[in-house]
């Protein structure tokens, strides 16, 4: 029996993450991400984590996350990117422990869960995303 904790904006978000893993569903085992806020993300980071930024590459330009690496959840006209599981694959191990983070957090919780669906077993959603990083001053840089 799982016990969970989720906001009200996280909600639909779940919804999806188990339509799409009907699959798992079958079995009994479906994928919910887990999310931080991001001062605990920021702690992570600064414990080892890795940040993967799913932004779009002009997003990603005008500031991110110190030593994140963009992979792009979405294309620009808002359509998913076919190659994103193997794209974060040439950059992260399926054991590494990945802080996945957006603009604000409807992407990430996407690929979070796309990416535990793929075997990913350390990924955790940053809730709020860029925009709460950078509304609680947390350090950023630009490319």
């Amino acid at each position: 029996k799982m016990k969970m904790k989720m906001k009200k904006s996280s909600k639909m978000g779940i919804i999806q993450s188990i339509v799409k893993s009907s699959n798992m569903a079958a079995e009994g085992r479906v994928p919910i991400p887990s999310s931080v806020p991001v001062r605990v993300a920021h702690e992570h980071l600064l414990a080892g984590h890795r940040y993967l930024d799913v932004r779009t590459p002009e997003e990603f330009r005008q500031g991110h996350a110190c030593g994140a690496i963009n992979v792009p959840y979405m294309n620009r006209g808002m359509s998913k990117n076919p190659n994103f599981l193997e794209q974060v694959s040439s950059h992260f191990k399926q054991s590494d422990e990945i802080l996945v983070g957006c603009q604000s957090g409807g992407r990430s919780f996407k690929a979070t869960a796309d990416l535990l669906d793929a075997g990913f077993t350390g990924v955790t959603d940053v809730a709020g995303g860029y925009a709460a990083w950078t509304q609680n001053g947390l350090p950023t840089q630009h490319s």
